[in-house]
């Protein structure tokens, strides 16, 4: 789904400590990284205002991206009220938000992808553009 894009996120259930999963390539979104020049047009956080409107439902490119990476069914959740629209050479993008459900981040993964878990504190090398959704996902997630 060349369209779309994932940002895994870890949320501990008692410390509430969130990490995000920083790909290979050295962005959080997965498989693939945004297009340089790409930018938001549009944040989707939380309830949907205008149920007229026809979206993509987050589940299959979630999914396509779980198996992608290697990861079982029921490892992520989507977070389905949550959705970010990018313009990006090429076309638009759409950026979804998916929670790890084990009690721990699995580090086992991110060693496996060549990848990390980063705290929002680590972030500061990313792109304007990542920073800008890593914080409306940040906002999201601590509610």
């Amino acid at each position: 789904m060349a369209g779309t894009r994932v940002i895994f996120y870890h949320k501990h259930h008692t410390s509430a400590r969130t990490r995000f999963l920083l790909m290979r390539h050295g962005g959080v979104c997965a498989p693939d990284p945004l297009p340089t020049l790409s930018q938001i047009i549009e944040k989707e956080v939380g309830a949907a205002d205008d149920r007229d409107k026809v979206a993509l439902h987050p589940a299959a490119p979630i999914r396509a991206v779980e198996q992608g990476l290697g990861l079982g069914s029921g490892d992520v959740e989507a977070q389905g009220s949550f959705r970010v629209k990018v313009d990006a050479p090429g076309g638009e993008i759409q950026v979804f938000l998916a929670r790890f459900t084990a009690i721990d981040p699995p580090f086992d993964l991110a060693e496996r992808i060549d990848g990390r878990f980063i705290d929002l504190t680590q972030a500061r090398s990313l792109t304007p553009t990542e920073l800008e959704m890593l914080r409306c996902a940040y906002e999201y997630i601590l509610g």
